[in-house]
């Protein structure tokens, strides 16, 4: 049976057919998030469904591609839209993004997702700098036959998000006024959204943020020796003590209203982290 790994190195000889610089920087954008690297110069645009062993987007707001393209003078890889645990992908497959990334050479890696607020000092709107993480799906993308091409066996995850750019974050939301908070997010596996019951534990156990994403990724990423920071658009409040039902459609708007706060620093961010370019 072909491994992860060689998928990967498929889908990269065929990505690299595509484009003449090797990105360093990897932004995966999440629901209603797609738009938040609009200002890129954008030089390859692969479908996912053109890309070998690459999953498909079955998500509303998850266009499906795969963007090369330059920002602020360095090359950049985009997957708009990401792959879920509930839409019955195996951790490993919710990953593979990652995996690719890894095989191309990227070395810090932006992540972003609608998640609901469980913090009542945030307000819908908040971007969230992703401090730890709990998780609580059940899942992880390691389990199974090591390979030690793509890193530690057992990962260290006591910084699974870069110290210095969380700093980052924090020290351009403060100098573009963004609403920028920073706490723990919890990830669950979805698609039914929390009870009154699960919101109160959650709270107990320290998340500020609850959503169905994010995780498989970062691990993968950690494995593989990435610099990660994540970014969670807060689209709902959930209060156990006045519940109030949230739809996609009213996630996907309060993340649509939120994209220009996100541009901002996720293209800022850019700009200020420090890495070379590598042409092919």
């Amino acid at each position: 049976m072909i491994s992860i790994r060689e998928k990967a190195e498929a889908a990269t000889r065929y990505i690299r057919n595509h484009i003449r610089d090797l990105p360093r920087i990897a932004v995966l954008t999440g629901t209603g998030l797609s738009e938040c690297v609009d200002g890129m110069a954008v030089s390859a645009q692969l479908a996912y469904q053109d890309i070998p062993h690459f999953p498909i987007s079955t998500v509303e707001s998850h266009p499906g591609q795969m963007l090369i393209g330059r920002l602020h003078g360095k090359t950049v890889a985009v997957f708009q839209g990401r792959f879920h645990l509930y839409e019955g992908y195996a951790p490993q497959e919710v990953a593979f993004p990652v995996r690719v990334s890894q095989q191309i050479g990227v070395k810090h890696f932006i992540v972003s997702n609608a998640a609901g607020g469980l913090n009542p000092d945030f307000s819908v709107g908040d971007i969230m700098l992703i401090s730890d993480h709990i998780n609580l799906t059940g899942c992880n993308p390691l389990p199974g036959p090591h390979d030690p091409a793509l890193g530690n066996r057992f990962p260290d995850m006591t910084r699974a998000y870069a110290p210095d750019l969380i700093a980052l974050g924090l020290d351009i939301g403060r100098s573009y006024t963004l609403p920028v908070q920073t706490g723990v997010y919890a990830g669950l596996m979805g698609p039914s959204l929390e009870t009154p019951a699960e919101t109160r534990f959650l709270q107990m156990i320290g998340a500020s943020a609850v959503g169905f994403s994010t995780l498989m990724e970062v691990i993968a990423a950690v494995q593989a020796g990435m610099k990660v920071i994540g970014l969670s658009t807060i689209t709902n409040i959930n209060d156990p003590l006045h519940p109030v039902p949230a739809t996609l459609e009213n996630i996907i708007a309060a993340a649509h209203n939120a994209a220009p706060a996100l541009k901002i620093l996720i293209e800022q961010l850019i700009r200020r982290i420090d890495t070379p370019d590598t042409v092919i």
